[in-house]
């Protein structure tokens, strides 16, 4: 079975800070799990269209936890910080969702803005020099 966007979400869930610093200096994603690094293996593997649409669903999830945590953090319900953005609380639970991926820079600045905070915007390099 081919990774896809349907059964993603094992892959993305045990995805640790170590075990993407470890990929950074290096052509495969290691985990610390041996589980999960099977499953890498076997769904995602070498194939550079496999290993870029598994980056591409962990940004997702990665930007949909951050909504969801600067959210709880502040004490507000999806309503309450909907209404704050000028949107509705379905809109803010697809922002939370882990495999919606129609995130816009407008979008999240008014999330920001509601939430007293900024947002940056960086451009790296697809690799990371090893240390």
């Amino acid at each position: 079975m081919p990774f896809n966007a349907k059964n993603k979400s094992t892959e993305t869930s045990s995805v640790t800070p170590s075990s993407r610093r470890s990929f950074r200096g290096s052509k495969k994603r290691k985990f610390e799990s041996s589980a999960v690094q099977f499953l890498y293996d076997r769904y995602v593997g070498d194939d550079p269209k496999q290993i870029a649409m598994y980056e591409q669903e962990v940004l997702n999830a990665d930007l949909a936890r951050k909504i969801f945590r600067l959210r709880t953090k502040a004490g507000l319900s999806q309503r309450e910080l909907a209404e704050r953005v000028g949107t509705s609380a379905s809109a803010i639970c697809r922002l939370e969702d882990a495999e919606y991926d129609g995130h816009s820079l407008s979008v999240l600045r008014r999330i920001a803005q509601a939430l007293d905070k900024r947002v940056d915007v960086r451009f790296l390099p697809k690799k990371l020099p090893t240390a």
